[in-house]
């Protein structure tokens, strides 16, 4: 399920699915992309910080269209303790590998890979310099 942000609107909550991954998507190309990401952090439970939160930045292959500088997007990732995965949607292949990530992600957040939490395997993905 897509949402361009967040809160989502309470009037189908009898019809939403549990929720098992939440994927901010930020467009490097847009400083309205991470605004509006930073803004819907709010209304996101605590709780899923613990391992079901990523952070998705596309268009990395530009690096000369870039408006949202890096380092911003770092510091979102190591604020609220969730990773953060760079993709170029225009190429196939990166495309693909970052599905399959996403999906596997899904997997252990939902529960369905025996002996591995989302909170162990978001331990396994933090950076050495986060130490």
């Amino acid at each position: 399920h897509l949402a361009t942000s967040l809160p989502l609107p309470s009037e189908r909550d009898h019809l939403r699915p549990r929720i098992d991954l939440v994927v901010f998507m930020i467009d490097i190309k847009s400083k309205y992309s991470l605004k509006n990401v930073e803004t819907s952090l709010a209304h996101v439970d605590a709780s899923f910080f613990l391992g079901k939160v990523c952070f998705l930045v596309t268009g990395v292959g530009r690096v000369n269209a870039c408006s949202i500088e890096t380092n911003a997007i770092c510091k979102l990732g190591k604020d609220y303790c969730s990773p953060v995965l760079y993709c170029e949607l225009e190429l196939e292949g990166i495309r693909v590998a970052t599905a399959q990530r996403l999906l596997r992600m899904l997997q252990i957040c939902a529960g369905h890979i025996p002996g591995v939490s989302a909170l162990s395997f978001v331990s396994l993905m933090r950076n050495c310099d986060d130490d």
